[in-house]
């Protein structure tokens, strides 16, 4: 006997529930059991409300609870994880000295495993001057990194359903999630795989919502928009990579290879500006910060030691690094060899490739943590958000429907997939 809808929604709601709680219970860190408090009170309010039949007020309550009054209560309190302070004082840094980054670290804290561009993040901060701990709320709030890194999400995430076209998910008394829509992204926003991060730290999200935004530009057919999305991405961390693949591929396959070496040449262009300054500045603490510490070869061990599959092989000695390492590579290869063989030519195909790649080099990564997983998950939904239902090729214009264009002589144009993606006249059919 299967469940019925708004069983499956409080079941849902219940078990982030139990997650949420799962953290005051077992965490050591202040911030994360805050979260679980606030978290777990919402969920169990989302499930209560989809009891009695009011999915807007249980994904109101799941907001509150998992999102809303955590984050300003950390915020307001200057608590979080240590990446907040990390990109903070990366912008002091910069304004300071044109260099993001601490020379000879000596400890954990003082490592920036970042590009340069996440130091424009920490700029507010620097701006307006303390630390976090001091002056009035709107110091505060304003200046904290968490609330520039989701300002750059949700920004980037309006502008590419701007690009689409997006379309709603249902009416009045459409129930949150229940299929393509709107319905999905604050449903995953509330959810603990992005609630949690989005309150704590927020370092990822600026990354993913530049991916989604490159993602939107490349199906959209905008080569120069798709670039500098891709370029702000790589200025972030070098993980972005496999995005400028991903959509350099949906480019050539629907639009021709002039709009994807276009799109090439403006993400590179745009990542050397963003990126070059800081390392012709601080070439050996670029490389000892970004690249060898989050891989595991710095003297000082990164905190990132969930225990995923490339972790587990890279405690296991040298030979064991060396064959995550090729494991990761090899994995990078088949992703790249798909998109020749077989390039996405929809939002959705192309979100899911790029998932699919981030999620093999998240779990073959010498060194990760669980909460990287949540990226790949956030461009699944996102691109099921903004396609419309029903239809399958979202590519070489917009997500729109309604009638096919007419000609000048009023006969319909169809789609030639041989011409890029362009209208042509076809006489209509008789008969």
């Amino acid at each position: 006997m299967t469940l019925s809808r708004t069983a499956r929604w409080t079941t849902g709601w219940l078990s982030a529930a139990a997650w949420a709680l799962s953290f005051p219970l077992f965490s050591s860190l202040g911030p994360h059991r805050l979260w679980g408090w606030c978290a777990a009170a919402g969920y169990l309010g989302a499930a209560a409300a989809t009891a009695l039949g009011r999915p807007r007020a249980a994904l109101t309550a799941a907001l509150l609870g998992a999102v809303a009054v955590p984050l300003l209560w950390l915020v307001l309190a200057g608590q979080g994880q240590s990446e907040v302070a990390v990109i903070e004082r990366s912008g002091r840094l910069l304004l300071e000295s044109g260099r993001p980054y601490v020379d000879r670290p000596a400890h954990v804290g003082e490592y920036t495993p970042y590009l340069p561009g996440m130091a424009l993040l920490g700029v507010p901060r620097a701006l307006l001057g303390g630390d976090g701990s001091g002056g009035g709320w709107a110091e505060r709030l304003l200046g904290d990194a968490r609330i520039w890194c989701a300002a750059a999400l949700f920004g980037c995430l309006w502008a590419a359903r701007r690009l689409l076209g997006g379309v709603p998910g249902g009416g009045p008394g459409h129930e949150p999630g229940s299929g393509p829509g709107r319905g999905l992204l604050p449903v995953l926003v509330a959810s603990p795989v992005v609630a949690l991060p989005l309150v704590v730290s927020g370092v990822d999200l600026p990354l993913a919502g530049l991916c989604c935004l490159a993602l939107a530009a490349a199906a959209s057919g905008r080569p120069a928009a798709a670039g500098a999305a891709l370029a702000g991405a790589c200025a972030l961390k070098w993980t972005a990579l496999p995005a400028v693949a991903v959509a350099v591929a949906l480019l050539a396959a629907c639009r021709g290879g002039r709009p994807a070496v276009r799109c090439a040449l403006v993400a590179a262009g745009g990542t050397a500006l963003l990126v070059l300054p800081g390392a012709l500045l601080q070439p050996t603490e670029l490389w000892r910060q970004v690249f060898a510490f989050p891989t595991g070869r710095a003297a000082v061990p990164t905190p990132a030691s969930s225990p995923l599959p490339g972790r587990l092989l890279a405690e296991l000695g040298s030979w064991g690094w060396y064959l995550t390492t090729g494991l990761l590579l090899a994995a990078g290869l088949a992703v790249a060899l798909s998109l020749v063989a077989r390039p996405p030519r929809t939002v959705v195909a192309a979100a899911d490739r790029l998932a699919l790649g981030l999620t093999l080099a998240f779990l073959l990564a010498p060194a990760g943590r669980f909460g990287y997983l949540a990226l790949p998950l956030l461009l699944a939904v996102w691109a099921r958000s903004v396609t419309v239902p029903g239809v399958s090729r979202i590519v070489a214009g917009s997500s729109r429907t309604g009638p096919r264009p007419r000609s000048s002589d009023g006969w319909p144009k169809t789609r030639n997939e041989g011409s890029g993606g362009h209208f042509t006249r076809r006489p209509p059919h008789i008969g």
